[in-house]
């Protein structure tokens, strides 16, 4: 029921129409001018307190990356980039609100740069993630037992039953902090084992958080009105309870929640004071950081341009480089609300008068409307920044450029002008960070992006019916045009921008759905780029049941099928890698466009930083076995099942041959029928999409391994097909026997088979995936990984999975994780149903036999 996109979006925008009430209702006796004088009359000490406390905070923010990168990788990151990456981060999310644009994806794209793994990334991020809930609960528990009446103040709970919270709070920090210094280190979880930290690096971490919290709250509590905050407790209290349903809400920065819950809880209605505070802690803790980590980045990036041959800037620029879209999305964001605010409120006066002379009261008119549309555009087009989209970055550029031309146009705002101008600045200069996406839609809406924006506007526009609620409304306002109508063209730039707002998400919504794929011919490039491809698994994609997404210029495909609501890949794209990228977002703007669902099936962890840009859920599905054929033999314990194989159809007189796949027509009548034969004493049907099926066409682009009977008559009593990786990788698709003969002949088959790899020079022998292989069975594992286990060790009755991976552990292979990557949720359930689909066709198939 969550997950359904009604509800996604419903709830949050529930929360921000609560929230503007709420803010209307107190702010009714308050007006602009009372605001703006306040906001003069702010105490230079408090603000430099508050700038004090807000560079405290983001220290401890900082210390999170530094200690845990300490702990996980040693010296590997250094801690200046560390301290960097942590801080940056939380500086956008701040702004943003969005933590999948600024969490897991940027971490890894920085992190990944320096070496490290998934694994290694996720675990650090654990890090952090628990540090701020240990500082959180050891400072409300110390001031809820030590200075009581903070819940009390919000909640009218007695004195007693709030010390007895914080007891209990404390103790449960001393449990958790116990477990770190006398339990196991690690825990696995989403097919990952992580470390946990010692009591030391527990400790370090959760005084990090204590400064964290304490420079955040302070930042804000300096600037407050001292009537306001004579009890830090409920000054605290009421300050996490903001921010917790600031970020429940979805609102970037969790703008209009935030100040509602803030002001309630205080009981400061009415305040012009507050109101002006809450906005200076916006500028101070929101904005500069944000503000100083575009500078630097920007600053990196010219600095590298200028001197490429400096080996540090270089590695500051690598680092940077990946960054890039996300930021770019949140300068979008911000430029947008500069424009959307500055268009609600009235313009000065005195700049107004200087375009008298020069300027018609028509092109101010104008420029006023387009700049807040611009305004609105931007928003739109921030999420196509963020998902790399060269077209997003194009619409950018133009609308920064419209935004800065209406700016000076329609009141002569320099300031804003300027913004503008250093938001096409940054774009500008990584420009490389943007792929061009064939068929791209940079102003597709999702559902939680659009609440996300309705929620911005609300709040937006409440500014402006602040700003003006001494107009008294007329419906000739809507008309109104002259040199001192702010109002009027309040009215209308916010009725165009819900109207532009509108037609997209309508045009969104509707969208233009795909009708199913059919499969295709393979085209003659799809055949090229699997012979050089290393990996034999490629060769499966001349199965001829697939579609192909293809690059422009036919340096990478990616093969995919459609079960009519969800487009799904047969792995991961093929070929050069930037070009590999492309089609993986490409895939994705088609699967939106169409309206269906998207699942990336049977994946490696070589583009996880791509599929944590699109936000979405990596999760562990099994793992993929490679044999070491350079110090590979049929000597030892484990391999005598296989040695004595092969030596007995030696000593009876079987022989072992290739056929080269132009004299493969010639035995296709043989093959077919002991492949017919095998099936019908196996349960299941023939497969397909991920696994071979008997089909002439399909088999004839091998080499095909037979065994044959000893006697005159040489017939053939078992088959594989040779997959070929590039002369790196060698595997086997279909491999079937003839029933009745003797049970020895597979395994003399497969040993046969690895030592002739050997022998050609291969490198690898790759044994196929094993399905729910590796998923983690821990108590503290995600759902998922404990549905893979159950499935793996008692999922024998409708596929052999155990026995697969037993098979396969005595050649000792190197195990590689297999990921599918989708939507979060119930999407996963999805996913792997929407994958059997095209293998088995369907949970039927799974495990009926074929007629």
């Amino acid at each position: 029921m969550v997950e359904h996109p009604v509800v996604r979006g419903g709830i949050p925008l529930l929360i921000i129409a609560i929230a503007v009430f709420v803010l209307h209702r107190l702010s009714l006796e308050v007006n602009l001018a009372d605001v703006r004088a306040d906001l003069a009359a702010a105490n230079r000490a408090s603000l430099i307190l508050a700038v004090l406390s807000t560079c405290a905070g983001f220290s401890g923010l900082a210390m999170y990356d530094v200690i845990a990168a300490r702990a996980l990788t040693g010296t590997t990151v250094p801690s200046r980039i560390a301290a960097l990456t942590g801080a940056a981060g939380y500086a956008l999310s701040n702004l943003l609100g969005f933590s999948y644009l600024t969490g897991t994806a940027l971490r890894y794209r920085v992190y990944a740069g320096l070496g490290l793994d998934l694994a290694t990334v996720l675990n650090l991020i654990a890090f952090s993630w628990g540090a701020f809930w240990l500082g959180l609960a050891l400072t409300v528990g110390v001031l809820l037992v030590f200075h009581p009446v903070g819940l009390s103040g919000v909640l009218h709970v007695s004195t007693p039953v709030e010390i007895a919270a914080g007891v209990v709070l404390l103790g449960l920090l001393a449990v958790v902090l116990a477990r770190f210094a006398f339990g196991r280190r690690e825990i696995a979880t989403s097919g990952h084992v992580f470390t946990l930290p010692t009591i030391g690096q527990s400790m370090a971490l959760t005084a990090a958080a204590v400064v964290d919290v304490a420079g955040s709250a302070l930042a804000l509590y300096v600037l407050m009105p001292a009537d306001l905050t004579q009890n830090f407790s409920l000054f605290f209290i009421v300050f996490v309870l903001s921010i917790a349903l600031g970020v429940f809400s979805h609102a970037p920065g969790g703008i209009g929640v935030f100040e509602a819950t803030l002001l309630t809880g205080l009981g400061a209605g009415g305040r012009s004071d507050a109101l002006a505070a809450l906005l200076l802690y916006r500028v101070i803790y929101t904005g500069l950081p944000f503000a100083l980590t575009v500078l630097g980045i920007s600053l990196v990036a010219l600095k590298s341009r200028r001197d490429l041959l400096l080996s540090a800037t270089g590695t500051m620029r690598r680092l940077v480089q990946p960054t890039a879209p996300l930021i770019a999305s949140a300068v979008a964001l911000a430029a947008g609300t500069v424009l959307l605010l500055s268009g609600n409120l009235p313009a000065v006066e005195t700049r107004l008068e200087l375009l008298r002379d020069f300027v018609p009261i028509g092109l101010v008119e104008a420029s006023h409307l387009a700049a807040s549309v611009a305004g609105m555009l931007l928003l739109v087009v921030a999420r196509g920044l963020f998902r790399r989209l060269k077209s997003a970055w194009i619409l950018a550029i133009v609308f920064l450029a419209v935004g800065l031309l209406a700016s000076i146009a329609k009141g002569l705002d320099l300031e804003e002008a300027a913004l503008m101008a250093g938001a096409i600045l940054f774009l500008l200069l990584f420009r490389p960070a943007f792929h061009r996406v064939p068929h791209s839609a940079p102003l597709r809406l999702g559902w939680v992006w659009f609440a996300s924006i309705v929620i911005l506007l609300a709040a937006l526009t409440w500014i402006g019916v602040f700003a003006y609620k001494h107009v008294e409304y007329r419906d000739a306002l809507w008309w109104q045009v002259s040199w001192s109508g702010d109002a009027s063209r309040f009215l209308r730039a916010s009725l165009a921008s819900a109207v532009v707002l509108s037609v997209l998400a309508l045009n969104s919504l509707i969208g233009v759905r795909g009708t199913r794929h059919a499969a295709e011919p393979i085209p003659s490039c799809v055949r090229h780029l699997v012979s050089a491809s290393p990996n034999a698994e490629a060769n499966i994609a001349l199965l001829g049941d697939k579609c192909f997404l293809i690059d422009p210029e036919e340096r990478a495909y990616l093969a995919f099928g459609d079960t009519g609501s969800a487009l799904v890949t047969q792995g991961e794209p093929v070929g050069e890698p930037e070009a590999s990228r492309n089609l993986l977002w490409q895939f994705r703007e088609m699967a939106d466009r169409e309206g269906k669902r998207f699942v990336f099936f049977g994946v490696s962890s070589t583009y996880v930083e791509t599929f944590l840009d699109m936000g979405l859920a990596v999760v562990k599905y099994g793992e993929v076995g490679r044999i070491d054929l350079q110090s590979c033999t049929l000597d030892g314990p484990s391999m005598k099942d296989f040695r004595y194989a092969r030596n007995r159809a030696a000593r009876e007189g079987y022989t072992f041959e290739i056929v080269a796949r132009d004299k493969v027509p010639a035995i296709l009548d043989d093959l077919r029928r002991i492949s017919q034969a095998w099936l019908r004493v196996k349960s299941g049907k023939e497969k397909g999409f991920t696994l071979g099926r008997f089909d002439d066409t399909y088999l004839s682009n091998f080499d095909i391994a037979i065994l044959r009977a000893p006697g005159d008559s040489g017939e053939i009593v078992a088959f594989a097909n040779i997959l070929k990786g590039a002369q790196v990788e060698l595997s086997v698709d279909l491999m079937r026997n003839r029933p009745g003969c003797a049970n020895f002949v597979m395994d003399a088959l497969f040993g046969e088979l690895v030592l002739w790899g050997k022998a050609q020079g291969f490198e690898w022998f790759n044994l196929g995936a094993a399905p729910f292989s590796g998923t983690a069975r821990h108590e503290l594992a995600s759902i998922w990984q404990k549905l893979g286990g159950l499935i793996y060790e008692h999922g024998d009755k409708f596929y052999h999975f155990e026995g697969l991976r037993s098979f396969k552990e005595k050649f000792h292979p190197v195990w590689s994780p297999n990921y599918v990557v989708c939507k979060g949720g119930v999407g996963i359930a999805r996913a792997l149903l929407d994958a059997n689909e095209l293998i088995s066709g369907g949970l039927v198939g799974l495990v009926r036999k074929e007629p």
